[in-house]
């Protein structure tokens, strides 16, 4: 169940807002990337997951150490 309010984004809101692809995001979805769950068959992300994800993952494509 989810608590009120959460804020769920759709596919299409998270690739504006990470500024990525409706399809590099669908692949990282797909590949368990991105913390994200299905709904009625289409990805929804709840915003306070995906920016946690984002904090935890800042510098890790560049090698950096936290």
């Amino acid at each position: 169940m989810i608590e009120a309010g959460v804020c769920i984004l759709t596919l299409e809101k998270v690739a504006n807002y990470l500024r990525v692809t409706k399809r590099t995001l669908y692949r990282l979805a797909q590949e368990g990337a991105l913390p994200t769950f299905k709904l009625v068959g289409t990805w929804r992300f709840r915003r306070d997951e995906l920016n946690q994800w984002i904090t935890e993952n800042i510098g890790k494509q560049r090698g950096e150490h936290p």
